[in-house]
Order: C-alpha cells, then sequence, then structure tokens
C-alpha cells in the first residue's frame, strides 16, 4: 500500500520526461502523488516530509483524499455518516493536515454535504 506513492511519482515523472515540453499539470500530479501521505507532524510517507516541506498541493489533497475515503463506502468497511467525517478531519488538524488548510476546510465544509447529495454513491 505505502509504495503507490513512489509508484505513482515514478510513472508521472515517466510521462512528464515524455513531453515535449514541461508540462505544469504533471509537474503538480508528481508533487500531489509523492506527498499526499506525509503528515503535517512528520509521521506521513514516504520520505517523512513536515509542514511546509510537503507540496502545498499534496497537503491539499490529502485532506481531500481523507475525507473522501471516510465518506465512501468500501469493500472493508461502510461509509462515516459526514458529521464523523468532518469532526475526524478537525480533530486531525496540526498532526495530520495543515492547520490553514483544515481551517479552509471548516468554512467551506457545508459545500461538501451539497455535494454529495448531488453525487452520491446509493
Amino acid at each position: 500500500m505505502k509504495t503507490h506513492t513512489t509508484i505513482g511519482v515514478n510513472v508521472l515523472s515517466a510521462a512528464h520526461l515524455q513531453s515535449v515540453r514541461t508540462n505544469q499539470v504533471i509537474g503538480v500530479a508528481i508533487k500531489i502523488a509523492g506527498g499526499h501521505h506525509e503528515h503535517w507532524d512528520g509521521t506521513g510517507y514516504p520520505k517523512g516530509l513536515s509542514e511546509e516541506a510537503i507540496p502545498l498541493a499534496a497537503r491539499i489533497m490529502a485532506i481531500a483524499d481523507v475525507y473522501d475515503a471516510l465518506v465512501s463506502k468500501r469493500v472493508y468497511k461502510e461509509k462515516w455518516i459526514y458529521e464523523l467525517a468532518i469532526k475526524e478531519i478537525l480533530s486531525l488538524r496540526g498532526l495530520q493536515f495543515d492547520p490553514v488548510i483544515v481551517d479552509a476546510f471548516e468554512l467551506e465544509e457545508s459545500h461538501f454535504l451539497e455535494i454529495e447529495k448531488l453525487h452520491c454513491d446509493t
């Protein structure tokens, strides 16, 4: 499981090298793939990065990834109710997630419920 970050970086880097011109989207995707499991407090993987050493795009994706995992039904778990998912994200402020991004998430969280209602898996 933990190798998916490195595999993603390798695949995207190969695509980036084959591009005739520098592709900013792939560059950002490489940062996301490599850093979305790093934790603000340095306990994540694959490099154990902390705080601003984690690329901004990866810090944003980290919250999106965890939120999606919590509110989505998976073969190994039921989906969490919206309120518990929000509470979990907020509890990880300054530990797993960048505090500023958690604050922004909290300000916008009502929109996530609207999106979930529009696009629920049922």
